[in-house]
């Protein structure tokens, strides 16, 4: 069975140190799809049906670029796997997304609409309001806050273990942010969870990070910061970005302030390198306007 030969796909680079689960998670997409049809290898016809059926170009492209790979390794063993075109859908070269930058009103108007969510009965308002509201004001990466034990809840802090670059960090929180958080566990505790993580389900479950995903897109659209399905707009990741570039705006002094400033923000989100977070910037008028006074000083022959 198709299914099984993708387990083995994906267990293969899983074991080479690739996360691989937005590629999984396709692949099993794709499997069940032919599957359904009694397809025991694999149809290029049937690759780009269930590729066309992605909202957006981009992903179409992706779909298919992820079943080849699959079909190029069995094709391999066996010629019965078509290999499909990788041309299909044109050349979709790797090209940096632009990250949307939140405003404070945006926040409020995310948290506000996650606040509505089902009937106030339900867990499911208190919790993704509070996980984003913990994203929007630490950077965490989404699956760092949906991995959070009820144990990484510290006096000094979250302990985030580890995670991207398999490092474990402590991360600090502002008052305002820990009051919000001890909010949401008090509301946590009286449903009884069948989890320790911290933030749950209406079943007392941990949060898949699809289901995240998939909730923050439709209260995006409830909130008129992002145009419908297929259309590009704002991501959930963005919160991280917004936290970054807000941090350094906030940042004032000469170019050795800044310079420990990002050392300390780069630290705090968990990068690797200091590089890793420059990627996370993105010019705004605030930090424009940094850089215009600071160019100027310097034609002036002021400090550098």
């Amino acid at each position: 069975m198709l299914s099984v030969a993708v387990n083995h796909h994906i267990e293969l680079y899983k074991s080479m140190g690739f996360k691989y689960k937005v590629q999984a998670y396709m692949l099993h997409s794709f499997a069940a799809f032919a599957e359904s049809r009694a397809e025991l290898f694999i149809q290029t016809d049937t690759v780009l049906e269930w590729a066309k059926s992605a909202p957006s170009i981009r992903q179409r492209y992706d779909r298919l670029l992820t079943v080849r790979r699959l079909a190029c390794s069995l094709n391999a063993e066996d010629e019965r796997h078509q290999v499909p075109p990788i041309d299909v859908f044109g050349h979709t070269p790797k090209r940096r997304r632009t990250c949307h930058i939140f405003t404070h009103d945006e926040i409020d108007r995310l948290l506000q609409t996650a606040a509505q969510l089902t009937s106030r009965r339900s867990i499911q308002p208190f919790t993704f309001r509070a996980v984003l509201s913990l994203i929007a004001s630490t950077g965490l990466r989404v699956s760092e806050a949906l991995k959070l034990q009820l144990s990484d809840v510290t006096e000094d802090g979250l302990l985030i273990r580890a995670t991207k670059f398999q490092k474990s960090r402590l991360v600090p929180l502002h008052e305002t942010a820990r009051y919000g958080l001890e909010q949401y566990l008090s509301i946590r505790g009286r449903i009884k969870p069948i989890t320790n993580a911290v933030f749950v389900s209406k079943r007392g479950t941990a949060i898949p990070y699809p289901t995240m995903n998939q909730t923050f897109l439709y209260l995006a659209r409830s909130a008129a910061l992002r145009p419908g399905p297929g259309l590009g707009g704002c991501r959930i990741q963005d919160l991280r970005h917004t936290f970054a570039v807000r941090s350094l705006e906030q940042c004032v002094g000469d170019r050795n302030s800044v310079a420990r400033h990002m050392t300390a923000l780069s630290t705090y989100l968990g990068h690797a390198h200091v590089s890793d977070t420059y990627w996370y910037l993105q010019a705004t008028p605030k930090l424009l306007c940094d850089v215009a006074e600071a160019a100027e000083a310097l034609h002036r022959g002021g400090p550098r």
